[in-house]
């Protein structure tokens, strides 16, 4: 069902995949938008070692295709340092598909906030955290996605580097 990567010697390792998903701040959401056009917005996130949660509000385009396809696509650039006198990048990226849905339920979507809030404030207080979630409830949405396929690659200059350091 999903496409096996061309280059094979780039690709990254399942536990390099998952560095580069903690590592990230924010990635591309690439969803079905009106009248099939795609639909790609910049969105921070949380990855938990199975899942993959983001926040938003209770409408917007992004519920509106989500509502209409739960497919999506998740992409999340870890390096990207340009090259310009070999005409390239050395890169460093992981695409995640899987199905989005909407948290309905309350203690699942406290979860999902407060692994978000702590990705991102990670030295906060607790009880300051706790008052910033319970001052932005009432207009939260969280996302949860299903993963159902990962894939990571790199430059093939980085892969080198690596063979040269061992």
């Amino acid at each position: 069902m999903f496409r096996e990567m061309r280059r094979k010697r780039q690709v990254l390792l399942p536990e390099e995949i998952h560095a580069v998903l903690d590592r990230g701040t924010s990635g591309g959401l690439a969803l079905s938008g009106d009248d099939d056009y795609p639909y790609a917005v910049p969105i921070s996130y949380v990855y938990d070692g199975e899942k993959i949660y983001f926040h938003c509000a209770k409408s917007g385009h992004k519920l509106d295709a989500i509502q209409r396809n739960e497919r999506a696509s998740f992409c999340v650039i870890d390096q990207d340092q340009i090259m310009p006198e070999e005409y390239t990048s050395y890169f460093r990226s992981v695409i995640v598909f899987g199905r989005i849905h909407i948290i309905e339920d309350e203690a699942k979507k406290r979860l999902a906030i407060e692994k978000l809030a702590l990705k991102y404030a990670p030295d906060d207080q607790k009880i300051h955290r706790e008052q910033a979630i319970e001052r932005d409830w009432k207009p939260l949405c969280m996302l949860e996605m299903t993963i159902d396929h990962m894939s990571g690659k790199e430059a093939i200059e980085l892969i080198k580097n690596k063979q040269v350091k061992k």
